[in-house]
């Protein structure tokens, strides 16, 4: 297989909740502390990367990589409403001027997923508050790092609360149907959650939920969103997004979409069509004049007359449940270059699970599709494996394992695995 460019972004991604530890202002530090909690465990300390940043940045540069993707805590940044935290902004500037020390890009997603406790008590994303609030959040913390940067993402995966309302509806029908099978609804959507404690003990939840934020219902970024919550996500990032080029207009800026490779079998082409609508084509109006669009996919969706399909009885399952289908990055890359005109990254691309070979055999497949899509002259410019490190993959804690390095907890060691050297292989 071909190597790529020395200009092509080839590296690995984080989310800062998952692997810095502490983040004690967010809503999802307060969610995971609570008694009627929907996650498996608390992060607590993570993988300690808000201190270890450096060894892990240079653990990329030495397997080959050229490029890092990480995010900005909002949480760390303005603990409180109208609060900004300058040594906390210090903290991320660091980080960036260590990607240049060791030859890799930063490229800076300014929210993903977790979000500032105050925010959720304000209605969260459901609230069009919340649209001026992260625009100010946006204006602080790019005027503190602007200068080190050339690629900023927005919002990660800014469909998400879309997908997850979605899953939750079919988890209802199948509770309905069929109790016993509800779990396996989990694994169609591109995130770590837990549905079935989300559903069990709502009332108790709800009394919890006004002790701790204020109200009865959390709308966080990752709750099933409405139509309305929808659109102030979008709203957000055209608002962040005229911040970014008012204050660095050279700065690429784009957001990320979950995508998955939706395919649709006998009587399910209609299906498929409003599923692809709902997780791409509506968002066309906010994001086509984007510099670059991130593209986000980990598997492959089968839609029949009656909607999501399960995944065949055959099929090789990771530990998310999700099925083993490296060939989806290909198609869903050709499909969004139909609409989509900017240029594509792969923000996120990954595979969760604890035998390192058959990581390394999901990137080499993976890989080979994207280089097939450049060679068709479509303008991917970078891949980022998902994730960096074994980390805290949100409800589902610290069992999945997606991580180009492991990471001993208790000491807080690193062990990198024989897939980060393979994959920074591929560079020139």
């Amino acid at each position: 297989m071909d190597k790529f460019t020395p200009d092509f972004l080839l590296g690995a991604a984080t989310a800062a909740h998952q692997v810095e530890g502490n983040n004690t202002n967010s809503d999802c530090w307060a969610m995971e502390q609570m008694e009627h909690s929907s996650y498996t465990e608390p992060s607590l300390d993570a993988v300690d990367h808000y201190r270890r940043y450096r060894e892990d940045i240079r653990l990329m540069a030495d397997a080959g990589l050229n490029a890092y993707r990480f995010s900005v805590e909002w949480a760390r940044i303005e603990p409180e409403e109208g609060r900004f935290n300058e040594t906390e902004a210090a903290h991320y500037l660091d980080v960036i001027h260590c990607c240049r020390e060791y030859g890799l890009e930063p490229v800076l997603t300014l929210h993903h997923f977790s979000s500032p406790k105050w925010l959720i008590g304000k209605g969260g994303w459901e609230a069009e508050t919340t649209i001026d609030d992260f625009a100010r959040y946006v204006r602080y913390i790019i005027a503190k790092l602007g200068s080190g940067l050339n690629y900023v993402c927005t919002i990660n995966e800014a469909n998400m609360g879309i997908q997850v309302a979605a899953i939750a509806r079919r988890y209802m029908r199948q509770m309905q149907v069929q109790a016993a099978k509800a779990q396996a609804a989990d694994g169609t959507v591109q995130v770590g959650i837990n549905l079935e404690k989300m559903m069990a003990g709502q009332k108790a939840a709800a009394e919890e939920n006004l002790k701790i934020f204020g109200v009865e219902k959390i709308e966080n970024f990752t709750s099933p969103r409405t139509p309305k919550g929808d659109k102030i996500v979008c709203l957000a990032h055209t608002a962040a997004k005229a911040v970014i080029k008012e204050l660095y207009p050279d700065i690429k800026v784009g957001l990320t979409l979950s995508l998955h490779d939706i395919q649709p079998v006998a009587g399910g082409a209609e299906n498929a069509l409003k599923e692809w609508d709902d997780e791409f084509t509506h968002y066309l109006p906010y994001i086509q004049n984007d510099d670059f669009l991130g593209v986000q996919n980990y598997t492959r969706s089968l839609i029949g007359p009656d909607g999501s399909l399960p995944t065949p009885d055959d099929a090789e399952l990771t530990q998310m449940n999700y099925e083993f289908y490296p060939e989806a990055l290909e198609h869903v890359i050709r499909k969004v270059a139909e609409d989509f005109k900017g240029d594509l990254i792969v923000t996120e691309n990954g595979v969760a699970t604890d035998n390192d070979q058959r990581r390394i055999a999901f990137i080499e497949q993976a890989l080979l599709g994207v280089q097939n899509c450049i060679h068709a002259g479509l303008p991917v410019k970078g891949y980022f494996h998902w994730s960096l490190l074994d980390n805290f993959e949100w409800q589902k804690g610290y069992s999945m394992t997606f991580g180009l390095i492991s990471v001993d907890r208790k000491t807080q060691t690193r062990h990198p695995k024989e897939s980060l050297a393979f994959l920074g292989g591929f560079r020139q």
